[in-house]
């Protein structure tokens, strides 16, 4: 007796039908929400996803300004760079080139640095601003007003200010007796320069977010724990930085992100000729891309083991995170 045999794409045809519906169903019941997000998707495609797919192939060639396409009057000149595979980031990662690890190396000390001492001053002043203190709502205004300024014209201001010869830095100096420092022209103290400006800018972002991390803390919490009698310490130990963790892990973790990206501060600040041993890895990236020979390829492979980095750090600091917060 001979057993029936269903035709495999037979059966599969339900399935695919099914699933057609489904999305119909979903497209007819919600398509004003896709008319919403068509224009979002659109740019985003447009700003992000297509440059990112373009760097990618970019990495993967030897492209440079003098083999890429190019337009010369009536004559088009064909491109001619050609695929070689993974041997930039070869390059790259073994330290041919000589320059990936010594900026990758500043490029961690300056996000450290700035994050450190956005998130402690930040955490010091929203404490302070916490309290019911006469002119408070003075003092925010004052305190937000660096957070306000374009990032460019701040950095022209504190390039006035750290000059060595008319700056206000060198000038106070001068007034306790001690000699002018070329704050822009030695490696060392464009390190520190540059990190002071961008504590400067980044301080009343990480202020405003822990503000509002410690107005979300019920007071029921400080009175229980002061009827226990535990110490103002206690206190900021036990109850404080425990209420600040939520948004403590989203600062750090956007304050890391931007500041590791943070171009236009070292860049305007110290200018291309001087920050060539202060450069972190975009204004390197950049440097390659539009230096004196254009090398795309080398700053797309810059630029796509920037975005993995901060990728496998974004991934691991969350599941850091979740496992703290699941032993707690």
């Amino acid at each position: 007796m001979k057993t029936a045999t269903a035709d495999p794409a037979t059966a599969a045809r339900p399935a695919r039908t099914g699933l057609l519906t489904r999305m119909k169903r979903l497209y007819d019941r919600h398509w004003y929400a896709w008319a919403m997000v068509l224009p979002v998707v659109l740019v985003i495609g447009v700003l992000i996803a297509y440059p990112l797919v373009q760097g990618v192939y970019l990495s993967f060639t030897d492209a440079n300004e003098l083999n890429v396409a190019k337009q010369l009057g009536a004559t088009e000149i064909p491109a001619t760079y050609q695929f070689v595979g993974l041997d930039n980031y070869w390059r790259v990662l073994s330290g041919a080139d000589g320059e990936f690890y010594p900026k990758l190396l500043w490029t961690v000390v300056w996000t450290v640095s700035c994050v450190f001492f956005h998130y402690t001053i930040g955490l010091g002043l929203a404490l302070l601003l916490n309290r019911k203190l006469k002119g408070r709502s003075l003092y925010r205004v004052l305190l937000i007003l660096p957070w306000a300024v374009p990032p460019f014209v701040a950095t022209y201001i504190w390039r006035m200010m750290y000059n060595s010869e008319s700056g206000v830095f060198n000038a106070m100096l001068g007034k306790l007796g001690i000699g002018p420092v070329d704050w822009l022209g030695d490696t060392f103290m464009q390190k520190v320069a540059v990190i002071g400006v961008n504590v400067w800018l980044g301080v009343p972002f990480m202020m405003v977010a822990v503000l509002g991390g410690l107005q979300a803390i019920s007071s029921e919490q400080y009175e229980a724990a002061e009827m226990d009698g535990a110490s103002p310490w206690q206190r900021f130990r036990h109850v404080t930085l425990p209420g600040l963790r939520p948004v403590s892990a989203t600062v750090i973790m956007l304050g890391t992100i931007w500041t590791f990206n943070m171009f236009p501060i070292i860049y305007l600040m110290l200018g291309e000729a001087n920050a060539l041993h202060s450069e972190i890895l975009v204004t390197y990236a950049y440097r390659l891309a539009f230096g004196s020979v254009r090398d795309y390829a080398g700053a797309a492979t810059y630029g796509i083991l920037i975005l993995s980095m901060l990728l496998v750090f974004a991934v691991f600091y969350r599941r850091i995170l979740d496992r703290q917060e699941a032993a707690r």
